[in-house]
């Protein structure tokens, strides 16, 4: 099954991450593939996981021909590129150790449930690694039907506590945002597609908040004042990666001011003061007027 695949790749990832630079032996990957699966390793399953490794994660499994010895390349390693995959990979480690261990850690772990990454986030990834064309069936919020969309998907991207399909519609004839658990069904069309060569998901949303697509809109300069509580806060977790400290408690970042980014300014505004530009600080005035008279009778 695909999240069976999937684990398995993020077992190789996190085995070779884990034993460095002085690599494994094919004996050592064996035995380590045995304690965990309770089945040998053909090396033609090896070599086909390794390519599935380095076509989703970007991670090299290298064989060292002089030691016989297989190890990541520190120095190509997407674990240490990309904070992004880092996080994938981190996610798919612990969710598959809760798995393992659910009956002698139950009442030990406490986790907040990602629903949308459930049914179809491995059924996803999978049809990324083939390239291969996707009918879904999406439902959108406010709506009482349901539309058929044939993609092509690019990327995941998660926010939020949900995980979100970024692909190519074919009816929109433009990049899309799917939220996986408005998806209700996904089907691969039998036709495969060719992925853009200067395609990155990091830099698709580099200047925008959240998962909102970049269309058109100019990032503009945003200065914050914090209180000195969450001052600290924003230091340890910025808000943006373009966040900058420019006096005490006071931070400047460059950003799309979209939907998501007007929704978290307004949720931390007990604490978050919006000094520039003035169109942004008075689209958080209104809203707040507005909570208010929730509250007013």
């Amino acid at each position: 099954m695909v999240p069976e695949l999937v684990d398995k790749y993020v077992f190789l990832v996190q085995t070779f991450v884990e034993a460095g630079e002085t690599g494994l032996t094919w004996p050592q990957l064996q035995d380590r593939w045995e304690q965990r699966y309770g089945s040998t390793y053909p090396r033609r399953s090896f070599a086909n996981h390794r390519a599935a490794v380095e076509e989703i994660f970007g991670i090299a499994i290298t064989c060292d021909r002089s030691t016989n010895r297989y190890r990541i390349d520190a120095g190509e390693s997407a674990v240490d590129k990309r904070e992004a995959v880092e996080y994938l990979i981190n996610t798919f480690t612990v969710n598959s150790l809760l798995t393992l261990g659910k009956e002698r850690l139950s009442g030990r772990v406490a986790v907040e449930d990602v629903p949308s990454g459930q049914q179809w986030l491995t059924v996803a990834m999978q049809a990324m690694l083939d390239n291969a064309v996707l009918i879904i069936t999406y439902h959108k919020y406010l709506s009482t039907e349901t539309d058929e969309r044939t993609v092509r998907p690019y990327a995941v991207k998660e926010f939020a506590k949900r995980w979100y399909l970024v692909a190519w519609s074919e009816e929109a004839d433009a990049l899309r945002t799917y939220a996986l658990d408005r998806i209700l069904s996904m089907e691969r069309t039998g036709d495969r597609f060719k992925m853009p060569k200067d395609f990155d998901v990091d830099a698709l949303f580099r200047d925008s908040y959240g998962i909102y697509l970049p269309e058109g809109q100019q990032p503009v300069l945003v200065k914050l004042k914090a209180t000195q509580r969450e001052a600290a806060y924003l230091q340890d977790l910025p808000l943006h990666p373009s966040q900058i400290s420019i006096g005490p408690g006071l931070f400047a970042l460059t950003v799309i001011p979209n939907p998501n980014f007007l929704m978290e300014l307004c949720a931390r505004a007990d604490r978050l003061e919006v000094l520039e530009p003035l169109e942004l600080r008075q689209a958080v005035q209104q809203i707040l007027k507005k909570a208010i008279q929730l509250y007013e009778h």
